[in-house]
């Protein structure tokens, strides 16, 4: 009888594991969501992760970087700053609130995120998404000198992105400086012949240097 007993608990013991396995066979996983593109999903599963471990800020940068594809960028900053609280000091939440600030117009307020990110964090994973968005501001601002310099450092650390030659080129023309803005447009268009706004801007700048020599 033990021996019938004892294989009954073994078969139960099975039983239970058996069940217990395709749960965690099929345990989700947040970032892998994300870089599916299920971005609900990811959100759903970081809100389950910080239920379980509040203080997980890669639940938090996954649930934020999620909500930013979402466009819920409002949502993103107060994901961000709940964040904050638990770190304040993580480069990845505050380069969240530099973008999602600045794609709800609060430019000047990005501003001082992007730069606390490029102290931080100056060879971190998004430093040129960092330095373009700079650029854009400073353009805003029509601090050209500025946007130059952003724009410049953004193309450095990704250079095979025309469309940011081609803003270069405008910030360059906005500074007077002719030259290099012709360099950054013939740029663009070497990378992208299609790209109509270095096209124009191309044709602009050489309208601009020709006006001297025809006076």
């Amino acid at each position: 009888m033990p021996r019938v007993v004892g294989t009954v608990l073994v078969a139960l013991a099975l039983l239970l594991l058996g069940f217990q396995i395709p749960l965690t066979a099929q345990a989700r996983d947040a970032l892998q969501s994300y870089k599916a593109g299920k971005y609900d999903e990811a959100v759903s599963i970081t809100q389950e992760e910080l239920k379980q471990n509040p203080s997980n800020m890669d639940s938090f940068v996954v649930w934020c970087w999620s909500l930013q594809k979402l466009e819920k960028h409002q949502d993103a900053v107060n994901v961000a700053l709940q964040a904050q609280k638990v770190n304040a000091f993580d480069f990845r939440i505050i380069e969240v609130l530099g973008e999602s600030l600045f794609y709800l117009g609060k430019s000047l307020e990005a501003l001082k995120h992007f730069e606390q990110y490029a102290v931080l964090a100056p060879t971190g994973d998004r430093i040129e998404k960092v330095y373009n968005l700079m650029g854009e501001i400073y353009l805003q601002l029509g601090q050209y000198n500025r946007a130059d310099i952003a724009l410049t450092t953004a193309v450095y650390h990704n250079p095979q992105i025309p469309a940011w030659w081609s803003r270069l080129g405008y910030a360059r023309m906005l500074a007077k400086d002719y030259p290099s803005a012709i360099k950054a447009f013939v740029e663009a268009l070497r990378q992208n012949p299609n790209l109509t706004e270095a096209a124009r801007g191309k044709q602009q700048v050489e309208a601009l240097m020709a006006k001297p020599a025809a006076q």
